[in-house]
């Protein structure tokens, strides 16, 4: 019953869920475009061949996890088609950086029967994989009675989502029975889960594949090249991954440091690029001297702050500081992944609000691999300003960090073992 009025609701709601994308097109026109898709309309697209998989990964964060188990798929089968969704363009376009013509990609549509079962008809797949918290009813339902496994791969469950489904607790149960698989990516995760009632037979922790991240020669080689021609003999502190209300704290920071550090070049990457616009009037509103990466202008030495406003460059930008601030932690959002940045041992400062990730930081602050500071300019000037002044500091924290990292790899393996049966399965 409760599955009725679920999609009821979602069939109600549906004129409010395109206003709200129409309102959202003003900033970010990419989603003004393959509407259709979000009902399961792809008369565009080229159909992937039959039976291959499904990953589904709502953003850019669920991407970036994909990408080694995707690459990993299609090295060890290579005839399997591989269709990415998402849910936002900002993913789409990630998608494309990273596979190119290599995979199909598509949006997922809204968890509407019709639209899901249009989705299927057209992919046709073995197998669907979802990357850390999407859970669809209706899509998990479908796939169940096509006999389509459905399994969530480096799962994550939030505090909020617990609370939020152990409201209807009782209700669960049918669609925990329709789950083939979940692997959570940390213990918390997987006790919440089992608090929720899915069965633990059928939960499989394998640790967080984001751990297992990699640097190829071809990335440091840019990095090199870029730093060469960005600031040879200055030093660079990134803030990346920015959100509303950190960009001021940040740029007063920056404005601060440079009255006692003036060749020091701030790299300020915001999350979202709808708001790069944004990002960029406030920067000029406060006045700093500032190119856009966009542009390929190379900074001088007047320019103070470069803003970071392309997709699918993180690493890059990570890979030419020498000290870095991971957002979404001055305000309420969770915090973004503190790992990539130690892939390079480059030291991390984070605020405190990092419940996103919380077994990582957990272990981060544990081993001293990671600065938390408070939401304040004078706390963030503070750390930036002791990590500066000392290079021994520096790679201490960088160095921790990347212990952290080395000693917690081994999750990408242990999920693909798990997904052997399922990606060998004949239909």
């Amino acid at each position: 019953m409760w599955r009725f009025f679920y999609t009821a609701l979602m069939y109600l709601i549906q004129p409010l869920v395109l206003l709200f994308m129409w309102m959202r097109g003003f900033k970010a026109p990419d989603y003004r475009k393959r509407w259709g898709e979000r009902y399961g309309f792809y008369h565009h697209l080229t159909a992937p061949s039959p039976h291959g998989i499904v990953v589904h990964a709502a953003s850019v964060g669920e991407v970036i996890a994909a990408t080694p188990l995707v690459r990993r798929i299609q090295q060890d089968y290579p005839d399997l088609s591989i269709t990415f969704t998402t849910v936002t363009p900002t993913g789409s376009e990630r998608v494309k950086a990273a596979f190119g013509e290599s995979v199909t990609h598509c949006y997922l549509p809204y968890d509407l029967p019709f639209s899901i079962n249009r989705f299927i008809d057209f992919i046709q797949p073995k197998l669907c994989i979802v990357i850390e918290t999407e859970l669809w009813p209706n899509l998990i339902q479908q796939l169940y009675r096509r006999d389509l496994p459905f399994i969530v791969a480096n799962a994550r469950l939030s505090s909020r989502s617990a609370r939020r489904y152990g409201k209807v607790r009782p209700r669960l149960q049918n669609m925990w029975s329709q789950i083939s698989l979940i692997a959570p990516q940390d213990q918390i995760s997987e006790r919440r889960f089992l608090e929720l009632g899915y069965p633990q037979e059928k939960l499989k922790p394998t640790g967080n594949i984001k751990y297992d991240l990699t640097v190829n020669q071809a990335l440091l080689e840019q990095i090199k090249i870029l730093r060469e021609q960005w600031a040879k003999e200055r030093q660079i502190w990134i803030a990346a991954s920015t959100h509303e209300g950190e960009e001021e704290i940040i740029l007063q920071t920056h404005r601060q440091l440079l009255e006692k550090y003036p060749n020091l070049l701030l790299l300020l990457v915001p999350r979202h690029p709808e708001r790069f616009n944004s990002v960029a009037a406030l920067i000029k509103k406060e006045k700093f001297q500032f190119i856009r990466r966009s542009t390929g202008e190379l900074p001088n030495a007047n320019t103070q702050l470069i803003l970071g406003d392309t997709m699918g460059e993180m690493m890059l930008m990570y890979g030419v500081s020498d000290i870095a601030f991971v957002g979404g932690s001055l305000v309420k959002h969770g915090g973004h992944n503190p790992l990539e940045p130690l892939a390079f041992k480059i030291p991390v400062i984070s605020g405190k609000h990092t419940f996103n990730f919380p077994e990582v930081f957990r272990t981060l602050v544990e081993m001293q691999g990671v600065l938390e500071v408070n939401s304040t300019v004078a706390a963030l000037e503070r750390a930036v300003e002791a990590l500066l002044n000392s290079k021994e500091a520096r790679l201490r924290l960088g160095h921790s960090g990347y212990e952290v990292l080395m000693e917690n790899r081994g999750a990408l393996s242990r999920l693909f073992d798990l997904l052997k049966p399922y990606l060998e399965r004949k239909v």
